[in-house]
C-alpha cells in the first residue's frame, strides 16, 4: 500500500488513479479518504485523482498530537511535493475545504482550482455547540455512541432510512474506526478553532463552493459567506443530501465538479 513519509516521520496513506491535471480530493473530519471511492472512477476519466487518509486517521499513522488545520493542510502540501506536482486542484470536503482554504492563502501558487464542499470560513455558535455535543458524546459515550449521533447528524433523514443496515455494519466496526478518541477530539478542537474569514479576500484561485439546502452541519450560510469573501467564487446548491450529498447525489455532483474544473 503506497505511504509517504512525513518530515517527523508519520505516514500518509494515499492512492492515485487516472489521467490527466491532478486533482486532490479531500476528506472531512473522519480524514478516511474512502469517503470518496463512490466518485474517484467517474472522475478520473477526466483527472489524476488523488486521495489520502489524514494523519490520525484510518490507514495513515495514528500520531497523537495536537491537531489542527494548518498541520492537517502542511501534511497535504508535503503529500503534493512528495508525488511531483507544482500545482493542483482541489476539491475539499468539509474538513478537507478548511485545509484548501488554509493552502489557497498561504500558498496560492499551488492551488490551481479550488472547491469547497459544504466547509466554512469561521466557527459560530451553532457549530460550537453542535461539535461541543459530538466531543461529549464520544468522551462519556464512546465510539459507537458518537458513529450512531454522527450519521443523524450528516445524513438526511431519508437516506438514513434507505441504509439502515449500512449503518449498522458500520457501527459494528466503532472500535475499528475510532481506535484512539484522543485523535479525534483533538481534531474536533482543531475544526472548532478554524478561522480564515480575515484572510479570504487573499484567495487568487477561481472557486466553487457547494453545499446541501438542508445540511445541517455546514448549513447553506456558509456557502453564502464563501462566496461573498472570495473573490472569484461562485455558488452550487443542492436541493437536498445532508452533509454528505457527494455521496447521495454522486452523479450531480461529479458533473458540477468536472464542468468547473475543466473551465466551462
Amino acid at each position: 500500500m503506497p505511504h509517504v513519509k512525513l518530515r517527523d516521520g508519520a505516514e500518509l496513506y494515499y492512492e492515485s488513479r487516472g489521467a490527466g491535471p491532478p486533482l486532490f480530493l479531500v476528506p472531512g473530519l473522519g480524514g478516511d479518504g474512502r469517503f470518496w471511492d463512490a466518485n474517484v472512477a467517474g472522475l478520473a476519466e477526466h483527472f489524476t485523482v488523488v486521495v489520502h487518509d489524514h494523519r490520525g486517521t484510518a490507514r495513515s499513522t495514528l500520531s497523537q498530537i495536537t491537531y489542527s488545520v494548518e498541520q492537517m493542510a502542511d501534511d497535504a502540501l508535503q503529500l503534493i511535493d512528495a508525488l511531483g506536482y507544482d500545482k493542483v486542484h482541489w476539491c475539499g470536503h468539509s474538513t478537507g475545504g478548511a485545509m484548501g482554504q488554509v493552502l489557497a492563502i498561504e500558498h496560492p501558487d499551488r492551488i490551481d482550482r479550488l472547491v469547497l464542499s459544504a466547509t466554512w470560513a469561521k466557527t459560530d455558535a451553532f457549530f460550537r455547540r453542535l461539535f461541543e455535543v459530538r466531543s461529549l458524546v464520544l468522551k462519556e459515550l464512546g465510539p459507537l455512541a458518537y458513529l450512531k449521533s454522527s450519521a443523524l447528524a450528516l445524513n438526511m433523514p431519508s437516506w438514513v432510512r434507505d441504509h439502515d443496515a449500512d449503518l449498522a455494519i458500520a457501527e459494528a466496526k466503532a472500535a475499528e474506526t475510532i481506535p484512539i478518541p484522543e485523535i479525534v477530539l483533538s481534531r474536533i478542537a482543531a475544526i472548532v478553532a478554524h478561522d480564515r474569514r480575515e484572510q479570504l479576500q487573499k484567495v487568487r484561485a477561481a472557486a466553487l463552493a457547494i453545499c446541501a439546502r438542508d445540511d445541517t452541519v455546514t448549513p447553506l450560510y456558509f456557502t453564502e459567506e464563501l462566496v461573498r469573501l472570495i473573490p472569484d467564487a461562485r455558488a452550487y446548491v443542492l436541493p437536498n443530501g445532508g452533509h454528505l450529498f457527494p455521496n447521495v447525489h454522486g452523479a450531480e455532483f461529479r458533473r458540477v465538479l468536472t464542468s468547473f474544473l475543466l473551465g466551462a
